[in-house]
């Protein structure tokens, strides 16, 4: 098994590589490509085990979204998102439950709301990765991502109840209630928790390398203390990241910056062993499907794929334009056009997998648990279909109603605000340290040198702040910034083929190389942007 998992891993990172080289749709890509893999004759089953998602994919991958992700945001349409994360998956659950109660023979309530928990969290990576990609307007992205940190918490919570029902542990709806209640708020406090105490060792430690290996243990860890006290791992892992994205400024720039790049490679592993891991589950759900008659399969997977759209696009519709104005950040509603996009943002992932692979073979009495292959297919078939279907039509849809944003050009005018009011800041800090030295009777020469060539720098910035977006609309060529940076990265280029050939000549040594060579990347980087 080891071998077979690290063969997925590398070609699930390599198929994402070429997904990205060519610009192409990695999700799609990748589960295309598991479920051609599964046709492959001889090549060796890998089935989907629920705790591996559970526990090593789905937490970094929630923390990785809550870093960033906006606080601010978030906060402004609390509202909204909380229709979306919580009341949406509880409806979806509702209705999808009873469709499959009444579609699927095999299936008894408990069970079928079992299913209708497993399929009610939209994929909390597809739907924004294809949303960055085709630039949506950020107010959509805010929604889209909130829902996908927080919905997983409700769906797994109202699975777990579903789940015991099912098996035999019956409870009241008292019961049922509190323990809702408590994994909200257990969740929270476990990640309110966490995230201070990880805030107060990493500020003491001033230690890049420390630093980022504990933001990379943080959300295993939030997740386990989580489900370990019976509360939401999710909303742990969730609350914990928030609190460190909001505080990231008060990292050092190593640690934002190797954090950053650290997340990001992640990131794209987890996210792509996840996607290629959904299309190889074909022949495991396929396996347990004998004896049950194709029309049964047919019509009841038509039906419950057919609840998963409907139920969705009628609750974002319904609550769009019921929401009493003053819940609406600044009393603006969606057009339409934006509403359909998020109404058919709904792809499934391989969270929904995991929790149907886990769902157990028998009850507490020994007998089988009721209809427990029709789980698994439907899962599939609604995590496979709503990833091809909206997947490969919502780039099409984005276009034809012309759902776009302008943040790229929104953040540039920003950015051009924001840089003159920093210069200035600047400014008033070096005639205090100025004057602060003049007091304390230093040697005034050097400083007034430096002062001299820092003021003509921070001017300089100040313009070409202003200039840049202005020169480019007109089409008068580069601004000076654009020009300064382009230069400065061709005597960089060429400061770097010095200090190689330094090394290929025996004058350096590789460790003092790889010294020079970092502040020439540091340079590039802030270059770079």
């Amino acid at each position: 098994m080891p071998a077979e998992v690290l063969a997925a891993v590398v070609a699930a990172v390599l198929l994402a590589a070429i997904a990205r080289r060519f610009g192409l749709s990695s999700p799609l890509m990748l589960v295309v490509a598991g479920l051609a893999m599964t046709l492959i004759p001889g090549l060796p089953t890998l089935v989907l085990d629920p705790e591996f998602v559970l526990y090593v994919i789905l937490p970094p991958l929630l923390w990785t979204a809550g870093l960033e992700s906006s606080y601010m945001d978030l906060r402004k349409n609390a509202a909204t998102v909380g229709l979306l994360a919580v009341g949406l998956p509880l409806a979806t659950t509702a209705v999808v439950g009873f469709v499959a109660y009444q579609t699927v023979p095999a299936l008894p309530l408990a069970a079928a709301l079992v299913l209708g928990a497993i399929v009610a969290p939209p994929d909390a990576v597809s739907a924004t990765a294809i949303g960055r990609r085709l630039g949506l307007p950020r107010r959509l992205m805010s929604l889209l991502g909130g829902e996908s940190l927080l919905n997983d918490a409700t769906s797994l919570t109202a699975y777990k109840l579903a789940l015991a029902a099912a098996i035999g542990m019956a409870e009241s709806w008292g019961h049922a209630v509190g323990v809702f209640v408590w994994a909200v708020a257990g969740g929270v406090l476990v990640g309110v928790v966490m995230g201070k105490l990880i805030l107060f060792v990493r500020a003491r430690l001033n230690d890049p390398v420390a630093e980022s290996a504990i933001g990379l243990v943080a959300p295993f860890v939030c997740y386990l203390i989580g489900e370990q006290v019976q509360a939401s791992g999710v909303l742990a892992v969730v609350t914990a990241s928030l609190m460190l994205g909001q505080r990231a400024t008060d990292a050092g720039y190593a640690t934002r910056l190797q954090d950053q790049a650290v997340w990001r490679s992640v990131q794209l592993i987890l996210e792509s062993v996840a996607f290629l891991l959904i299309g190889l589950q074909l022949p495991a759900v396929v396996r347990d499907l004998t004896g049950i008659p194709a029309t049964v399969l047919l019509g009841s997977a038509v039906a419950v794929f057919a609840a998963v759209l409907v139920v969705r696009i009628l609750w974002v519709f319904a609550f769009a334009y019921l929401t009493p104005s003053w819940l609406v950040p600044g009393g603006n509603r969606p057009p339409p056009s934006a509403l359909f996009v998020v109404a058919w943002a709904g792809m499934r992932g391989v969270v929904s997998l995991a929790a149907a692979f886990a769902v157990p073979m028998t009850t507490l009495s020994g007998d089988e648990f009721p209809g427990r292959p029709y789980i698994v297919f439907l899962t599939f078939v609604v995590v496979i279909g709503t990833l091809l279907l909206h997947g490969l039509t919502l780039p099409w849809l984005v276009r034809t109603l012309g759902v776009r944003g302008d943040a790229a050009r929104a953040d540039a005018l920003a950015i051009v605000a924001a840089r003159p009011r920093a210069a200035e800041s600047a400014d008033r800090r070096l005639n205090e340290l100025l004057a602060a030295a003049r007091e304390a009777g230093k040697p005034l020469a050097a400083y007034e040198a430096a002062a001299r060539l820092l003021r003509e720098w921070n001017n300089r910035r100040r313009s070409d702040a202003w200039k840049q977006p202005m020169e480019s609309d007109e089409g008068q060529g580069p601004a000076p910034a654009a020009a300064y940076r382009r230069l400065r990265l061709e005597m960089i280029a060429a400061e770097r083929e010095s200090f190689i050939a330094e090394r290929d000549a025996n004058r350096i040594d590789d460790e003092v190389l790889r010294t020079l060579m970092h502040d020439l990347d540091l340079l590039e980087a802030s270059l770079n942007g």
